[in-house]
């Protein structure tokens, strides 16, 4: 297991790229399978979750070729369907929680599909039921072996229907979306999560001959069609990175520059750390980040207490707040940080305590940061990341800090953000990497 010693307080100055979206990079991986020939996707980011997505698509049968870095061509003209039945393939599926969205083309493809109780962040329950209610909806059986922990859909004909999805899931809405595709007739789905992930799934499957409206909006339309061809693919930068890398750029650097953002897919996330008080100049598809001895937190209209609360796209992304509260830790003002979608995503703050943050953590989902204005610095410490966005939020926190800082279980880290030490380093962090 490998840490960062991160030798806090030095400033960073430079540019840097976002890597490509890992969110949207799992949903589209799994729509090669969709088809038997070639499907070219471009710009995928260098992360364990995302190798790791790979290397079980090749495991399965998919012929993978590197093309460049980045650059990948899949082949799913060769699916070994005993292998989906094994035991050894269900164990592999319980350490990858994108391993559940096989189940969609798998299931509109060769009409049957299996999955164990996938892994994935320690951030509290995170149900599939929207999957396979929307499964259903669609005309397949759903079975549960409880000893086993093994999820199995099955289904000779998908036939299209309206659904009114339980909750606007990202990866339920990408599962439905990629069975739907198969299904004969028409399919609308209702309260259909939007984010730019379920957007571009949307375009590329569009590519390869599916018949999917409503893109961009909570109500999808698809049309079933009997087969998909090849198709390219580019994934858009990370949102989750760039807004990371905003935080970053507020608490230690010296004039920071995000470059290739994708800055009009990136929704409330400047606004929000404009909030902050953080100056976010939007340059052409860049991010400059200047200087800034003070940043203050706004209040409301009519001078009530600043809430920032996740929320369904177009809303602000869960996976940020993490990073909003850490940044907020050296702000002037206060502001109540409100995660509603995950139970556990706010049990890192005890750390940030430690390191000298002012935070009340109300209850699991509640949390009021109280800050320093920079006029008092966190200081190092000793910590272990939960998890990926809590880790990314802890470097931060770390980076920021007088003295040296440990962080244990970086392999979090690593499944979401690409060499991240190495490019920061590159503009003037001082992070080591250590076994």
């Amino acid at each position: 297991m490998s840490s960062f010693i991160i030798e806090g307080g030095h400033s960073l100055q430079g540019e840097i790229v976002p890597q490509g979206a890992k969110n949207e990079a799992l949903q589209v991986l799994c729509a090669t399978l969709l088809t038997d020939e070639p499907v070219r996707i471009k710009n995928v980011p260098n992360i364990a979750d995302v190798n790791n997505q790979i290397k079980l698509l090749t495991e399965i049968g998919v012929k993978t070729t590197q093309n460049a870095l980045g650059d990948y061509t899949f082949q799913a003209d060769g699916v070994n369907l005993d292998y989906l039945r094994s035991d050894e393939y269900l164990q592999r599926c319980s350490h990858l929680r994108g391993s559940v969205m096989f189940l969609g083309p798998l299931l509109a493809r060769y009409g049957s599909a299996s999955v164990s109780r996938p892994g994935g962040d320690q951030i509290g329950r995170r149900r599939l039921d929207t999957h396979f209610l929307g499964f259903k909806k669609l005309g397949a059986a759903f079975e549960y072996d409880k000893e086993r922990g093994v999820f199995t859909i099955k289904a000779d004909e998908l036939h299209g229907t309206y659904m009114l999805l339980d909750e606007a899931s990202v990866t339920g809405t990408a599962n439905i979306i990629m069975a739907a595709v198969f299904a004969q007739g028409t399919t609308t789905i209702y309260n259909a999560a939007c984010e730019p992930y379920i957007q571009q799934l949307c375009l590329l499957l569009n590519r390869m001959g599916a018949r999917i409206s409503g893109i961009a909006s909570n109500r999808l339309t698809i049309e079933g069609v009997t087969s998909l061809h090849g198709a390219e693919h580019t994934i858009l930068p990370d949102m989750i990175e760039v807004g990371s890398f905003i935080g970053m750029a507020a608490m230690c650097g010296k004039g920071v520059r995000i470059k290739q953002t994708g800055y009009d897919q990136l929704g409330i996330i400047p606004y929000t750390f404009r909030r902050l008080g953080i100056e976010v100049r939007h340059e052409g598809d860049d991010i400059f980040i200047p200087e800034q001895e003070h940043y203050e937190i706004d209040s409301f209209i009519d001078g009530s207490f600043m809430t920032l609360a996740d929320a369904p796209w177009p809303g602000l992304t869960p996976d940020l707040l993490s990073v909003l509260l850490v940044v907020a830790t050296q702000a002037k003002g206060s502001v109540l940080i409100h995660q509603k979608m995950f139970e556990s995503r706010l049990f890192f703050v005890d750390k940030l305590i430690d390191m000298g943050a002012q935070i009340i953590l109300c209850d699991p989902h509640r949390a009021v940061v109280v800050g320093h204005d920079k006029r008092m610095a966190l200081h190092g410490g000793r910590m272990t990341s939960p998890d990926i966005r809590a880790g990314i939020a802890l470097l931060i926190a770390a980076m920021s800090a007088d003295g040296v800082s440990q962080i244990d279980n970086i392999g979090q880290i690593d499944r979401g953000y690409q060499n991240i030490e190495g490019r920061l380093n590159a503009l003037g962090a001082h992070i080591t990497r250590v076994k």
